[in-house]
């Protein structure tokens, strides 16, 4: 059994993103969900104790300079999340990883803008006792 990743980061984030809304799919009428944070995982590998994720995190805000705050916010947020446990799903993050920093990627809509950045997770279940 692996960890859900996606929940595991979003959980973590949660307090550390206070006023920010964390979800893995994207809410109808995003405009006026700002400011928002996607966690996705999009990839990754197994040695069949570790599970090893790439996860995009995409920062959602009104302004150019927004998403950047946010999505700086973010970066900090998701490396302290490192040699961390969630008891919910007895699981331990045990390192986090820049793959991309954050960048802005235009989104097709003039009232969001986004900044996206990629991470390495690497987390597995706690053994229980």
């Amino acid at each position: 059994m692996w960890p859900d990743t996606e929940l595991l980061v979003m959980t973590g984030l949660r307090p550390l993103l206070p006023g920010v809304r964390l979800v893995d799919e994207l809410p109808d009428k995003l405009e006026t969900r700002v400011p928002l944070v996607q966690v996705l995982v999009v990839g990754g590998a197994d040695d069949r104790v570790t599970d090893t994720a790439t996860v995009d995190i995409a920062a959602f805000a009104a302004t150019r300079a927004a998403a950047w705050e946010l999505a700086e916010q973010a970066r900090q947020a998701i490396h302290s999340l490192a040699a961390t446990h969630d008891p919910g799903q007895r699981a331990v993050i045990d390192d986090v990883s820049t793959e991309q920093r954050p960048a802005i990627v235009p989104y097709g809509n003039p009232a969001v803008r986004r900044a996206v950045a990629t991470y390495t997770v690497s987390a597995r279940m706690r053994a229980t006792t």
